[in-house]
């Protein structure tokens, strides 16, 4: 298949279907997304704990000290989150190690928040692990190079 330098030597654009996308293009698309999707939603998931919000259930035993501590425990979570799928869009390979770590962290987070809403935190943790196997096999430099 020919490259986009092919087309610029002839002296014409390349369109987008006579260039082949590098291998691994959608899964690492997918990362950023879904690390991005998380993020927000665990910064107003720890938001709505800071303010005491009655979404949570009332008797829930929490794995670290008070809700206060776990809406702020999220809402950093999900800051780091936003930044890693930020910096995936570089494509760098720190934005690789460092997305793979932010949903690492996530997938403890959400395994920690099964006793509160069971669905919701094996449904983040299924996510988080399909982002961990998109950036360790298609993200950073073999990207670039494929």
């Amino acid at each position: 298949m020919r490259t986009a330098q092919d087309y610029e030597v002839e002296g014409r654009y390349a369109a987008a279907s006579d260039v082949d996308a590098p291998s691994g293009m959608g899964w690492v698309t997918f990362a950023a997304v879904i690390l991005g999707l998380a993020g927000v939603w665990n910064s107003i998931d720890g938001i709505l704990a800071i303010s005491s919000s009655r979404v949570y259930t009332a008797n829930s035993v929490y794995v670290f000290s008070d809700l206060n501590t776990w809406g702020w425990i999220m809402l950093i979570l999900g800051i780091i989150q936003i930044i890693a799928a930020g910096s995936l869009l570089a494509g760098s390979e720190f934005a690789r190690w460092f997305g793979i770590a932010a949903a690492g962290l996530n997938a403890i987070g959400q395994l920690l928040f099964v006793p509160v809403y069971p669905w919701w935190g094996i449904a983040m943790f299924t996510l988080d692990v399909l982002v961990i196997y998109g950036l360790a096999v298609y993200a950073g430099s073999r990207l670039r190079t494929a």
